[in-house]
């Protein structure tokens, strides 16, 4: 049974900083071999892909990133540090999981596995 438990969003003002995590209940396999990602969603539009790390290899992020964002990972827990945060980064954060790949921030389809969501608002 896979189960992702996201946590630490909030409010924000703008310029200033957070970080999110996600623990990562996989059943007997570890997040080592998993493809692990973050996405966001604001009402009304689609699911947006922010970064993410597949396996061992190193982590990809999506352009409007620009080096604000950072996604690492520790144990079966991963986080999102989150930089120079903009009123347009408002909006509800998600962890995924993709057991075998591909993981595609174009495409969330490739996740099959979601946390419940944590918001963050940035003001």
């Amino acid at each position: 049974h896979v189960q992702l438990v996201e946590s630490g969003g909030g409010s924000v003002q703008a310029g200033g900083s957070l970080t999110l995590s996600c623990t990562a209940y996989l059943g007997p396999s570890v997040l080592r071999t998993w493809c692990m990602g973050w996405f966001r969603q604001t009402p009304g539009n689609q699911r947006e892909g922010i970064g993410y790390i597949f396996r061992e290899a190193t982590t990809t992020y999506a352009d409007f990133v620009q080096g604000r964002f950072i996604i690492s990972k520790e144990k079966n827990n991963l986080y999102l540090q989150m930089n120079s945060l903009s009123h347009e980064d408002t909006a509800m954060y998600y962890c995924a999981a993709s057991r075998w790949g591909p993981c595609r921030l174009s495409w969330p389809a490739d996740f099959g596995y979601w946390g419940q969501g944590t918001q963050v608002t940035v003001s």
